[in-house]
């Protein structure tokens, strides 16, 4: 039997489990994942490899209107990758269900879909009610671009193994790209960049916007195998780098506590991780900005 290769791209809006599904499908984290709006900024590429096929994921940003060239970015991102890949895992939150949000992004991707195929994936399954499921898969069924309807639990995995033999079908002949052993392409300092953002975000809650950057300054290993690891963590205003560092600093060592636990866990080494905080005035609309912390300003 010849070898398969597929490459399937994730598009849903903010918060329904897309970087979730990805890390569960890909075996490790490689995504950042919080319970906060657009989280994931760039399109992080997860590998599958199985007996005899490939899946390549792109985890999109959550769809959602723009509000600066970041933003931008972030939707040019989204809907960049729909004629690049053989399929379209879309995705829904069954808890939430079909919003105004949703009933636009399926007349987007309706209009731009052209001919790939496209899956629907209504996750948060566990939370729900068979007739919430029904209901919701019943108005997917109208929209005739989309081949199948599966119910899932990127949680728990509940239906996620039926879910990746459905993407499987669309897989064609073609070579492994990447190594059994890869599952991802994203660099290490981007991995690093992302597990710091998204202890940030988890740990500062709403006491702080999404005007948080990360910029990896330096990481050397150590003769006795240890990483260092110098990062610095950019907000938009004075006011925001006093909350990032808290009183007597207790917030700054936090984030750099459970960031390093999770660096280390990726590198598989000690890591001493050294964060910084600096004042960068609206750095979201700035091209250089931009540029530094791995996005492309001349989309």
């Amino acid at each position: 039997m010849n070898y398969r290769s597929g490459f399937v791209t994730i598009i849903g809006s903010p918060n329904v489990g897309k970087s979730t599904l990805m890390n569960r499908m890909v075996g490790q984290k490689i995504s950042i994942v919080s319970d906060r709006a657009q989280t994931t900024r760039n399109r992080i590429t997860g590998v599958v490899s199985r007996e005899g096929y490939q899946l390549i994921f792109l985890d999109t940003p959550g769809v959602t209107a723009p509000k600066n060239r970041l933003g931008e970015y972030m939707i040019k991102a989204a809907y960049d990758t729909i004629g690049e890949v053989d399929a379209v895992l879309l995705m829904f939150d069954a808890s939430i269900g079909i919003r105004e949000k949703d009933e636009l992004l399926l007349k987007t991707i309706g209009e731009r879909v052209g001919k790939t195929p496209v899956v629907a994936a209504v996750n948060k399954t566990d939370l729900v009610s068979l007739g919430t499921i029904d209901e919701i898969a019943e108005r997917l069924s109208n929209e005739s671009f989309i081949s199948h309807i599966v119910p899932i639990s990127a949680e728990s995995g509940r239906g996620v193994d039926k879910l990746e033999a459905v993407l499987k079908e669309y897989a064609v002949e073609g070579p492994q790209y990447y190594p059994d052993d890869m599952v991802t392409d994203q660099p290490m300092w981007a991995i690093c960049a992302e597990m710091i953002r998204e202890t940030a975000l988890k740990l500062l809650h709403d006491e702080i916007p999404h005007g948080i950057g990360i910029g990896i300054d330096k990481i050397t290993l150590r003769d006795d195998g240890i990483h260092d690891v110098f990062a610095t963590i950019y907000c938009e205003r004075e006011s925001h780098k006093g909350i990032v560092i808290g009183k007597g600093a207790v917030m700054l060592k936090k984030i750099g506590t459970n960031a390093r636990r999770e660096i280390e866990w990726l590198f598989g080494t000690q890591v001493n991780l050294q964060l910084y905080v600096k004042v960068r005035p609206d750095w979201r609309n700035s091209a250089s900005a931009l540029r530094e912390f791995g996005f492309d300003p001349n989309f």
